[in-house]
């Protein structure tokens, strides 16, 4: 089963797609969209082009596990990808992973524009790996 997930920013978009056997990240990539309305569009067309089976959704939720304004806009997200795709979307929590992408560039000496271009992706496969190891465990 492949599974996508997003890691949905206002400038950026980072995405992490797993291999066919959905155990593995396969791919990474960071789409580029200037408005909600044309992120929208990348996504749903890359998931066309993808065909995931799921989607894991990062839903940025406050320390203290509420829901801001971000979270809301990502609830809505996953309601349009769904209706207009069809493909079973998933919030999940996504709290840390941008903190933990951002140690992980910095681990590995990625720094200045290199780290803005690949950040959004590596918080993408970290959502994907904790969905990932839920689906192992039947948790989702």
């Amino acid at each position: 089963m492949r599974v996508m997930a997003i890691d949905y920013g206002d400038s950026r978009t980072g995405i992490a797609i797993s291999d066919l056997s959905g155990t593995l990240v396969g791919e990474t990539m960071v789409l580029r969209a200037k408005g909600p309305r044309a992120a929208e569009e990348q996504l749903v067309s890359l998931i066309g082009e993808k065909k995931p089976e799921r989607i894991a959704l990062g839903n940025p939720l406050n320390m203290d596990g509420s829901a801001g304004a971000r979270s809301e806009r990502s609830h809505e997200l996953a309601t349009i990808l769904t209706e207009r795709t069809g493909v079973r979307c998933d919030l999940w929590d996504e709290r840390r992973t941008t903190v933990d992408a951002h140690r992980i560039l910095s681990d590995a000496n990625v720094r200045g524009k290199d780290r803005k271009n690949t950040v959004d992706a590596v918080a993408a496969s970290l959502i994907l790996e904790g969905y990932l190891a839920a689906m192992k465990n039947g948790k989702v």
